[in-house]
């Protein structure tokens, strides 16, 4: 099925039983725990980057699981809040790769405003226990994004960083899009394969070349 909107596309999951039972276990656990992003944040990443405007794909896998981190976009953090490690280490790449100076926030609304779709593969965390929701079923919601995606009828990149991203990404088979994978950003395996990848020239190149035009990546 082809959906002209996100809205389209989250109230057709919103009719089926898997996302039902997702959002009720999340609302319920919201009532006891401290649950991230807020509810009103959890699809944020839809809200800042149109279906229509989609040119490349950044996939995370938990939201950031500490107080005042996670607002719905993988890798980001409000403006104000101290920057997290493996964004920093993706600030140092951008900076290598492109020239970019590193931001003082780690906002990254604009770069989603531009195209970027900042997807986690979980949708929701509880405080301070990271993978506490990955099991819970958010994984066949993100398949589901990501073989939309795949059908999609123009051409896009798909960022994947780290083993998680990749195996989710595994999905996305159509040979019209561009995967660029590389080790995570994270402190614990950057020096594994994230530094010197060079994702965001490599994105801007195709993006070029196939006429969608390159993605401003500077959020200064």
């Amino acid at each position: 099925m082809e959906y002209k909107s996100w809205r389209d596309f989250i109230e057709s999951q919103a009719e089926e039983s898997y996302f039902r039972r997702l959002m009720n276990f999340v609302d319920q656990e919201r009532q006891v725990k401290d649950i991230y992003p807020p509810r009103k944040d959890m699809f944020s990443c839809f809200a800042a980057c149109q279906l229509s405007d989609v040119k490349v794909v950044i996939i995370g896998q938990d939201p950031y699981h500490g107080p005042g981190q996670a607002h719905g976009m993988s890798f980001s953090v409000r403006e104000g809040v101290k920057i997290p490690p493996s964004l920093v280490n993706i600030f140092k790449e951008l900076q290598s790769d492109l020239g970019i100076s590193p931001p003082k926030s780690g906002f990254l609304q604009k770069w989603a405003e531009r195209g970027v779709l900042l997807m986690n593969t979980s949708w929701s965390v509880e405080k301070g226990k990271p993978g506490s929701h990955s099991r819970l079923g958010w994984m066949e919601f993100s398949e589901r994004i990501l073989k939309m995606l795949n059908d999609h009828k123009d051409p896009m990149v798909f960022i994947l960083w780290g083993a998680h991203a990749q195996k989710v990404g595994c999905v996305v088979t159509n040979p019209k899009h561009l995967i660029i994978k590389s080790a995570h950003p994270s402190p614990f395996s950057a020096d594994r394969g994230f530094f010197g990848s060079r994702p965001f020239s490599r994105a801007n190149k195709f993006l070029e070349e196939t006429g969608r035009g390159a993605i401003n990546w500077d959020l200064n």
